[in-house]
């Protein structure tokens, strides 16, 4: 890989990063594949790089046996890179524009049911200051289907809890609004007032403080959610993998089931196209189907 190619791969990840607000994880991946691209070109200038490179490359990368999601993704990432170079008037057309991605079979998110929900939440243990405020997380997370890195980047400003309102900033920086339902809400002062200075002793609850935080008092990240998850999975003997990810499709499916206009969920979860909170209908349907077929003489 050439020095040029070099500083162009810098300049992007720094445009995906800070224009485009793209996540760390993204950032990461994106990097990463246009890393693997440019030291497959060699010393090949990437001006000179037309649609047949690009289907070359492709070619080339089969080998490696990814998924059609992982490849999905690299030819996402290209079609980003190029957007950026075009931008920038470095090349004169985006050649992974017309590169369609493989059709990849759609799976029904993974989600709770209200009783496994109960399950998870009574088996984090509150006798802590950190497993209180596991509980609140996890239950902040069910009541307004937060994605965990939003819920990671509250700070105080963001609360609204005498209207159960929530400001968060979801993908691309959009801002949007949920709701804290009563039970989540109460137990979300109850930790603001008492136990989150027992985590980390400090009245700092200035606009800009993060609510949640960790024992050194920074920030709680994301990660520490997934272990906080994990360790309660490990505790129950529930076949499904639980992820935060997995309370937020339980939030949408429950919606959904109890007939909330799809207009309103999409809102809600900060989708920015309807097609991608439709999922959650099938997932209601086919729940349909298995109460039918049980509960039936007739079904089978």
């Amino acid at each position: 890989m050439n020095e040029l190619s070099k500083k162009y791969l810098q300049e992007f990840k720094l445009y995906i990063e800070v224009e485009k607000n793209f996540s760390k994880y993204t950032v990461t991946a994106y990097t990463s594949d246009i890393l693997s691209f440019l030291i497959w070109l060699n010393d090949r200038d990437i001006k000179d790089v037309t649609y047949s490179v690009i289907r070359e490359f492709l070619g080339y990368i089969q080998q490696f046996n990814y998924t059609k999601t992982t490849i999905a993704r690299k030819i996402a990432s290209l079609r980003t890179f190029y957007r950026f170079l075009y931008r920038e008037r470095i090349v004169e057309a985006n050649p992974a524009e017309g590169v369609h991605s493989p059709k990849r079979g759609k799976s029904l998110p993974e989600f709770l049911t209200e009783n496994e929900i109960e399950q998870v939440l009574n088996n984090v243990k509150i006798d802590t200051p950190a497993g209180y405020r596991n509980r609140v997380i996890l239950e902040l997370l069910y009541a307004t289907g937060m994605r965990v890195s939003e819920l990671s980047s509250l700070n105080f400003e963001n609360l609204n809890l005498d209207e159960n309102e929530i400001k968060v900033f979801g993908k691309g920086a959009k801002e949007r609004i949920v709701l804290v339902s009563a039970r989540a809400k109460k137990f979300l002062e109850d930790y603001i007032k008492t136990v989150r200075y027992l985590i980390f002793k400090s009245d700092d609850k200035k606009s800009t403080s993060p609510v949640f935080i960790n024992k050194t008092g920074y920030r709680l990240q994301p990660q520490s959610v997934r272990l906080a998850i994990k360790d309660v999975m490990d505790k129950i003997e529930l076949p499904k993998h639980v992820t935060p990810h997995v309370f937020r499709h339980s939030f949408a499916t429950k919606l959904l089931e109890n007939g909330a206009d799809l207009r309103v969920v999409q809102e809600l979860l900060g989708h920015s196209s309807i097609s991608n909170t439709q999922i959650y209908t099938h997932v209601s349907a086919e729940r349909l189907k298995q109460s039918y077929n049980l509960a039936h003489p007739r079904a089978n």
